[in-house]
């Protein structure tokens, strides 16, 4: 049977007074997972016994990051099957990089004060910088790979969205915009295509941007959705030659900016009557009709009414089963905030190279997670995203009203 105790004075024996609680951390653990072998195999140390199930075949060290400092450990291994114990389950891959970046800022120098209280927390006083670099290394591969992979096929519809990080350059610190491009194919799946840095949202970083998504296979896009990024939309005609969908939801909120807040709900309303409507001829001819009888009251929203109809309702041009997906970048929402939850455990990030690796990681695990869940858009709609069509139900309605 494993042997249950320790004798007290056989660890003091062992260990200065300073790493006595470390010893008998690693001390217990080790008897914890020497007992859930035993259970497991249904047998104790050189035991002979009818219920054995395998054999023990040694052990592998893995050291585990704590409070108390780096623990030593010994996971015992079998000849058949295997064991790993639940406080040492294997981190994803972003917690991995979120680790190698709290380890990197506080290595380097640069770190903030929660980022010292996290490398505290995990023990990270004796991490040396040939560790960190080795675990950078190994994440900036896998995000690599998996950001600068090919694209095959047609991607008609390409999603992109920006967050903004702050990072330090240069004894500064600055704040930069991570682009994230989302596409759909035309075997109905997304998945996340690219992620950009740049200083500014100037049309030239557009232009980078879009032309290295291209570079890798980007192609038979016809329609892109975003907010209105300064220069995106004169990038967007110059590499894709596809029309340019503006966020509606984005656009919402500019146009009611213009309106007082006791005001929201009754012109929001009006509005939408124009998102109701079963195709773009008619969505158009209700859009301006509303600006119209807005225009007296409120004539700067009239005004951006009429300047951006084309930008609002181009979604309505294309097959009405994708349409709920095309007029926002609501379907990359939920990506963002988990993007932005694990930037500010960061804070400040040390240089550009670490945004890359942490976010890099948090896309490569969402992209796996959607690669198995159902088709994200009707394959057969597809057919007819040359050809502008008719909601049927939303014409019934139209008529009735």
């Amino acid at each position: 049977m494993t042997k249950a105790t320790m004798d007290l004075s056989e660890l003091l024996a062992k260990h200065d007074q300073g790493d006595f609680l470390r010893a008998v951390a690693e001390a217990v653990l080790q008897l914890i997972m020497e007992a859930d072998v035993e259970g497991l195999i249904g047998a104790g140390k050189h035991e002979r016994a009818d219920q054995r199930t395998t054999w023990r075949n040694g052990y592998r060290e893995r050291a585990l990051d704590t409070r108390l400092g780096t623990l030593n450990l010994k996971v015992p291994k079998l000849r058949q099957g295997s064991y790993f114990p639940g406080f040492l389950e294997p981190r994803k891959t972003s917690e991995k990089a979120l680790v190698a970046v709290i380890q990197e800022a506080w290595i380097g120098g640069v770190s903030t004060r929660r980022v010292d209280e996290l490398a505290q927390a995990m023990g990270l006083s004796g991490i040396s910088k040939s560790t960190v670099s080795k675990l950078c290394k190994d994440i900036d591969e896998r995000a690599g790979e998996f950001l600068n992979r090919p694209l095959t096929g047609d991607w008609p519809y390409v999603w992109l969205d920006a967050t903004y990080l702050k990072v330090r350059q240069g004894g500064r610190i600055v704040s930069v915009a991570a682009i994230i491009a989302v596409a759909a194919n035309t075997d109905g799946r997304r998945e996340i295509i690219g992620l950009g840095l740049g200083p500014s949202e100037a049309e030239t970083f557009w232009m980078d941007f879009l032309r290295g998504l291209k570079a890798r296979g980007l192609d038979g896009t016809k329609l892109v959705i975003s907010d209105a990024h300064s220069g995106l939309r004169a990038a967007i005609e110059r590499v894709f030659e596809a029309t340019w969908q503006r966020c509606r939801v984005h656009w919402m909120r500019n146009a009611l900016a213009h309106v007082s807040r006791g005001q929201h709900t009754v012109v929001a309303a009006a509005i939408r009557q124009a998102f109701d409507q079963p195709d773009r001829k008619q969505a158009g001819e209700t859009w301006r009709r509303v600006a119209d009888q807005l225009r007296a009251r409120w004539p700067k929203l009239a005004e951006l009414m009429d300047d951006s109809e084309h930008d609002v309702l181009a979604y309505m041009a294309f097959p009405r089963q994708h349409r709920t997906k095309l007029h926002s970048t609501n379907p990359i929402e939920r990506l963002n905030k988990e993007v932005k939850r694990r930037a500010d455990v960061v804070g400040i990030f040390p240089n550009e190279a670490s945004i890359i690796r942490l976010i890099g990681a948090v896309l490569f695990e969402q992209n796996d997670e959607w690669q198995t869940a159902s088709r994200y858009m009707m394959v057969e709609a597809f057919a007819n995203i040359d050809h502008e069509e008719t909601d049927p139900i939303l014409s019934i309605a139209t008529q009735a009203a």
